[in-house]
């Protein structure tokens, strides 16, 4: 189903990942809402409790969301932990490395194409999952998990603090350039950018001489292994058992390779499960279902780009028409 947008005010919140990796797309997305909105507001969020409260806050004002899949996600699972993706329209501008989520959805490739329709296309509902635990999956879910991406670390909250903290500061002198003329480009109040010329000049100059000494010690000193993203073990096979629709699919007798949630019909869910027999991978089982449960041994998932658990039981649920996107009309 179609409909129009509800507000022409936006609030645009710019990733600092999306910031630090292409500028470029990111200026000419603000510029294009800015030139078409009634409104906009431009908010550059350092941390995940700056990203909350900004969402929180919105108000009237319809949320872009400049970033990758993990930008999007996230404010997806805020909304709904708020109880309010039901009636949020929500729009993403695809920048950054992982973009595979954003463009399943159909979001135009383009900064250009990606902001006109969140100017101009029409509002689509997506059905999504939402498990027990409040967790939301916008695409696939995978039983063990795909092995991970170095910034897909299970560390979330590590990997933001450790990432974003770096991007804000190598993002720190493009950040005057993307706030607005009325200085409301921030989360609220001033974020220090009223600093002497002087101070300015040297904070400039050390960060350009800090950064050829770290250039020269990598140059000379072996890489180790990141904390945020250790090698994933080979993943072997589990017994679970997995229920669709209260009806058991597979049983914790049956070891089982992998198994995959995709997105069905409308209101359903495609569970495929690719079952082991005597060591050799059987021919996989595939059910249509509004719930899918999975239980056994402790398990992983991944979830979008997201990984969780271990658990022992999970549920997933799904909520047709959950999530309100701007895409093209059509």
């Amino acid at each position: 189903m179609a409909t129009s947008p509800t507000s022409d005010q936006l609030l645009v919140i710019i990733d600092p990942v999306a910031r630090s990796m292409d500028g470029e797309s990111v200026r000419i997305a603000k510029d294009v809402l800015s030139a078409g909105a009634a409104s906009t507001k431009v908010c550059l969020p350092e941390d995940p409790e700056e990203f909350a409260r900004v969402l929180s806050r919105r108000g009237s004002r319809r949320p872009v969301v400049v970033g990758d899949d993990r930008a999007l996600n996230r404010a997806v699972a805020l909304l709904h932990r708020q109880r309010a993706l039901a009636e949020c329209v929500l729009s993403v501008v695809p920048v950054g490395a992982s973009l595979s989520v954003a463009h399943a959805l159909g979001v135009p490739t383009g900064a250009v194409a990606a902001a006109r329709a969140a100017l101009d296309g029409a509002e689509r509902r997506l059905d999504v999952l939402v498990d027990d635990s409040d967790g939301v999956v916008l695409g696939a879910l995978r039983i063990p998990p795909i092995p991970l991406a170095p910034q897909d670390s299970p560390n979330s909250r590590g990997a933001w603090d450790a990432q974003h903290s770096r991007d804000a500061r190598e993002s720190r002198e493009s950040r005057d350039e993307l706030e607005m003329a009325d200085g409301t480009g921030g989360a609220g109040g001033t974020d220090g950018t009223d600093r002497a010329e002087g101070a300015e000049g040297l904070a400039h100059g050390g960060r350009h001489w800090l950064r050829t000494y770290q250039s020269l010690v990598r140059t000379l000193v072996p890489s180790r292994p990141s904390r945020l993203s250790p090698a994933p073990a080979p993943p072997g096979p589990a017994r679970l058992r997995i229920e669709v629709d209260g009806v058991t699919l597979v049983d914790l007798d049956q070891p089982v390779a992998a198994v995959s949630v995709t997105p069905g019909p409308a209101g359903t869910a495609v569970v495929t499960v690719r079952p082991l027999s005597l060591g050799a991978e059987a021919a996989p089982l595939e059910a249509l279902g509004r719930t899918v449960t999975v239980s056994g041994a402790d398990f992983r998932y991944r979830a979008d780009t997201a990984v969780a658990g271990p658990v022992r039981r999970r549920t997933w649920t799904v909520r047709e028409g959950g999530l309100g996107l701007m895409l093209p009309g059509r």
